[in-house]
């Protein structure tokens, strides 16, 4: 199985090569030449464990693995580190059911790709024979960052370096990152919001003379972002196992067709919904759920990307992006794989600001619904559904919560995309909650004892850590600290 550039101009590579290589050499996304083939028989997949399928996913995507290579990745991704045997669990509400993502080591949905990628990538380095070392370099609006540092913390031959916006993270997700341990972790904050830091990115990873610098050292880039094929396929995943105990539930027959919600800014959530609807997952409609940052909401529902627009920091910060990069992928195969019409996208937006699709492809995308939730909307849907159903969900899940309510058919059984732990933003739950928001370890315990639910074991003592990255800089200075925190150690 090959892939091939959403934007036309870089040579067909293997699995291995794609997820080494995170970005495509002309500055495009690397997708599936051809979707695979899977024998889909949800009997089967129904009695199934969230590793056996995991398995099957894995396979038929990164089909130049062996299968001992597969094995060993899934085990070593899916194993002590989840507070859950299951690796994720479904919470019922009618016919709405949370897919519960984050029992990882982070508490956030990511875990579940992030967990994978770095076993994905050092195979794939010994594949293709590279010794060099391996910079991860990865742009975060929180929860990515935390992820991929608990994932490549210390893995051999290996540097991960993150940076944040400086404004907008939660002090949960801010503490994760500046007191990441692992000798090969660099964390900067930066002035600049999350899409100055994925575009700084994004040109970095693609700039010719610093990946020779980069050569010369013995090193390569790649990314732990969603711009990476390895962190997208690993979240097909679930949609496939959430399908499947649907029918073992009784909740569904085969072949019944369901909508997905998700929360989403990056779009990778979403896309990978997408990616499992095209190798056999029935799915009536994808409802994307934005926040104030609405450019997907406003894209979907006029068929014009339109970023030029103020950048809000809000109270489910994950989702605080104007830039979706991932959606340029959905791009390319609405578009019927005309690879030079989403070329023509990409660089309209980098000029403009802005892009207009053609007819035929805003056809493509009739299974697309969207709406978005305000501030005040995300708190009073973590408070209702907290008074009548005694279940407390993150501000990113609310989001999806009340589009839900207010766009799709409740009618029809539905997958909603729950992305966080609650207890990543003790503060925006706080207030939620009718309560006054208070700081660090002492939020944690004023939210447990008012919700009377268990403060998750992977942030019980995580304000007793001491901070070890306090570096600030202005995204015009990212180049230069990348040199520095690699080059002059």
């Amino acid at each position: 199985m090959q892939y091939i550039s959403t934007r036309g101009g870089a040579p067909a590579v293997s699995a291995s090569q794609a997820i080494m290589n995170g970005i495509a050499p002309d500055g495009g996304l690397y997708v599936p030449e051809a979707w695979p083939e899977i024998s889909v028989d949800w009997d089967t997949l129904s009695h199934q464990t969230y590793t056996e399928i995991a398995t099957q996913i894995f396979d038929a995507f990164f089909d130049d693995f062996s299968v001992s290579e597969i094995d060993h990745i899934i085990c070593k991704a899916y194993g002590r580190q989840w507070d859950n045997e299951k690796i994720i669990t479904l919470h019922q509400e009618n016919n709405l059911h949370y897919i519960e993502l984050f029992h990882g080591p982070t508490l956030a949905f990511k875990d579940v790709a992030l967990q994978a990628l770095p076993h994905l990538l050092t195979t794939a380095a010994k594949k293709q024979a590279i010794s060099d070392k391996v910079v991860i370099l990865t742009a975060t609006s929180g929860d990515t960052g935390t992820a991929a540092m608990s994932g490549f913390a210390d893995v051999p031959n290996t540097e991960i370096v993150v940076f944040y916006p400086e404004v907008g993270v939660s002090d949960i997700q801010r503490q994760q990152m500046v007191s990441e341990t692992g000798k090969n972790a660099h964390v900067t904050a930066i002035t600049g919001n999350f899409d100055d830091a994925q575009k700084a990115v994004k040109t970095l990873l693609s700039n010719q003379k610093l990946i020779q610098e980069l050569a010369d050292h013995h090193m390569r880039f790649s990314s732990a972002n969603s711009i990476n094929i390895g962190r997208l396929v690993p979240q097909i995943v679930y949609y496939f196992y959430s399908y499947a105990q649907l029918i073992k539930q009784k909740n569904i027959k085969v072949g019944d067709k369901i909508n997905i919600v998700v929360p989403t800014g990056n779009f990778g959530n979403v896309l990978a919904a997408y990616y499992a609807s095209q190798i056999g997952l029935p799915v009536n409609e994808f409802v994307v759920a934005s926040n104030e940052n609405n450019v997907l909401t406003d894209f979907f529902t006029t068929g014009v990307y339109d970023s030029k627009r103020p950048f809000k920091v809000t109270n489910a910060p994950a989702m605080d992006i104007l830039v979706s990069s991932n959606l340029e992928r959905l791009l390319y195969f609405a578009s019927d794989r005309d690879a030079s019409e989403v070329q023509s996208y990409m660089t309209a937006l980098a000029n403009e600001g802005q892009y207009k699709l053609s007819e035929r492809t805003r056809r493509n995308l009739k299974q697309f619904k969207s709406s978005f939730a305000t501030q005040a909307q995300v708190s009073d849907t973590i408070l209702s559904v907290f008074n009548q159903t005694n279940y407390l969900i993150d501000p990113h899940t609310a989001v999806g919560r009340y589009v839900y309510q207010s766009i799709s058919n409740q009618a029809m059984p539905t997958l909603l995309a729950a992305t966080a732990s609650p207890y990543k933003f003790p503060q925006t739950m706080l207030s939620a909650l009718g309560d006054k928001p208070i700081e660090g370890a002492e939020a944690l315990t004023r939210l447990s004892s008012k919700t009377n639910t268990d403060i998750p074991s992977q942030v019980v003592t995580l304000f007793d850590k001491p901070i070890l990255h306090q570096k600030v800089i202005t995204p015009n200075d990212i180049l230069k600290s990348l040199k520095t925190e690699l080059f002059d150690k």
